[in-house]
């Protein structure tokens, strides 16, 4: 920018104009023509405040030639959407915009032009913003792009590992792990080996928008967290900020930390051969110290010193215990108010029947919520598939009533019926290889006596017993219903002759 006060100012003072070009960094042409135009104008130092730069700027500098003004310009906005297409270059849509300044009739832009004004807009579109940042506020998470590399010493065969990487914003000290894969199970495990690591919390997590972060149904205003990834915050008392899709300068820190370990981690044991994930993140854990000690280049101390220095203390308290990973699923209620899960049936209040309900699993514990409320916990069963877990406030009250009977209840409640009904019991009772098959038939029989009576019942028994020594329910049955007991056969007559049939039997006539 050309220094016009101050040309003016050394004017006055009586410099010659080569002397006035040397100090302002001007050309002796441009000089002379300030003065002119500044007499011309009628200015003379000292010129007033008002009178800035930029407002003789504007007074001095010569308009625009009418061959620049008919130029056509592009529109910077249509080419930037149109250079984020595939395929397309800036030599094309400088094809395209000759084509509409000829049929408008218009001066196009040389490609140089054309290529500097896109310049132009695509560096105000990259301006950054230096967001000053506390100790210990905020952990940025991702993984690496470059996977190690792990060997079968049996089979040879190749397994990539993947990097997780941890980095506290302020002091940039990082945190570096390798997992098999970048599932949901490793993306928790590497959390809470993380924190372990640092030993403390920071206030705000700030990881990628990945799955195991982020549930991909809303859009960035509103995420919406994996429901494991969001009970992992509750414990550790950290917020998660999710960066948005594609936009590496919500965490730039995490970024510019993949490239460094990419540099100085993975680069660093291309040549070394690592047989077990063990191995290789001892190997790691070595050069990661390596890394957090090495000096800042433009600033005093590292990593390791200002993160001890300064964040440490400043972190949260890890919890007494770490977290327990657990699994999230969605189970309906059956009619028998159990849900499955692995195979096993866990009981919920039958309240619930037909309800869809939300399980979290862990590896020793079943939770049961509905509606973010927890309606039942059971231990986790392990074995053989189709075991049950029942609570028995879970059942409803006549299922509760049908545990409490076994054989000795109904035997002492024949009992007080008499002593062939208590016959008939045992009887039944050791009918079954399984004694419980037969509980609905004692309670049936027992039942009898209120639709009867008490001596009804017992006496059906008796006659059952004269039959055989095994009666059952439905012969008891019978015989209360067919009133067997209130038509007793007649007793037949003595008869003192040998001939019983008379002599009209044998055609004899009477007299």
């Amino acid at each position: 920018m050309t220094h016009y006060r101050e040309i003016l100012r050394l004017h006055v003072l009586g410099f010659s104009q080569q002397n006035i070009a040397y100090s302002c960094g001007a050309s002796k042409k441009t000089v002379n023509k300030i003065i002119r135009l500044a007499q011309e104008n009628n200015l003379a130092w000292p010129l007033p405040e008002t009178q800035t730069d930029d407002v003789l700027a504007q007074m001095f500098s010569s308009p625009t030639t009418k061959f620049q003004s008919t130029k056509r310009m592009p529109s910077v906005e249509h080419i930037h959407r149109e250079l984020m297409r595939k395929g397309v270059s800036k030599k094309l849509l400088w094809t395209e915009y000759l084509e509409e300044c000829r049929l408008c009739n218009e001066s196009p832009l040389m490609y140089s032009q054309f290529c500097y004004y896109i310049q132009q807009d695509e560096q105000k579109r990259r301006a950054s913003m230096h967001i000053p940042r506390k100790p210990a506020e905020q952990v940025e998470v991702d993984w690496a792009g470059d996977p190690a590399k792990i060997i079968d010493p049996d089979t040879g065969e190749i397994t990539k590992a993947y990097l997780f990487v941890g980095v506290m914003t302020y002091s940039q000290y990082a945190f570096v792990m390798a997992f098999v894969n970048e599932k949901q199970r490793a993306w928790i495990r590497a959390h809470i080996c993380m924190y372990e690591f640092f030993g403390g919390i920071a206030k705000i997590l700030v990881p990628d928008n990945c799955k195991t972060a982020v549930v991909h149904n809303r859009d960035w205003y509103t995420p919406q967290l994996n429901a494991t990834y969001h009970e992992l915050a509750e414990h550790y008392g950290t917020a998660i900020i999710p960066a948005r899709v594609r936009a590496p300068k919500d965490k730039p820190n995490a970024e510019g930390t993949v490239g460094n370990i990419s540099t100085w981690i993975t680069a660093a044991l291309r040549d070394e051969q690592f047989f077990s994930l063990f191995e290789l993140n001892q190997a790691i854990r070595v050069k990661l110290d390596e890394f957090n000690r090495r000096s800042f280049q433009k600033k005093e101390g590292s990593r390791y010193a200002l993160f001890h220095d300064e964040e440490l203390p400043l972190l949260t308290s890890l919890p007494s215990a770490p977290y327990e990973l657990a699994d999230w699923k969605t189970a309906t209620v059956l009619f028998n108010y159990h849900i499955s899960v692995d195979g096993m049936l866990y009981s919920v209040p039958y309240e619930y029947i037909g309800h869809k309900v939300d399980v979290r699993v862990t590896d020793n514990v079943i939770e049961i919520f509905y509606n973010h409320k927890r309606i039942a916990s059971h231990r986790r069963l392990r074995g053989r598939k189709g075991q049950y877990s029942s609570v028995r406030e879970h059942m409803p009250e006549d299922h509760q009533q049908y545990l409490e009977w076994n054989g000795d209840r109904f035997r002492k409640w024949a009992e007080q019926i008499g002593p062939f009904t208590c016959k008939v019991i045992t009887a039944i009772l050791s009918s079954h290889k399984i004694e419980q098959q037969s509980y609905r038939s004692c309670m049936g029989l027992l039942k009898l006596s209120e639709k009867t009576s008490v001596k009804r019942l017992e006496s059906a028994c008796e006659k059952a017993l004269g039959y055989t020594a095994t009666p059952s329910y439905r012969s008891i049955k019978t015989i209360l219903s067919t009133k067997m007991l209130d038509d007793p056969q007649p007793t037949a007559e003595p008869n003192s002759h040998g001939i019983t049939r008379g002599a009209a039997y044998y055609g004899r006539k009477q007299p």
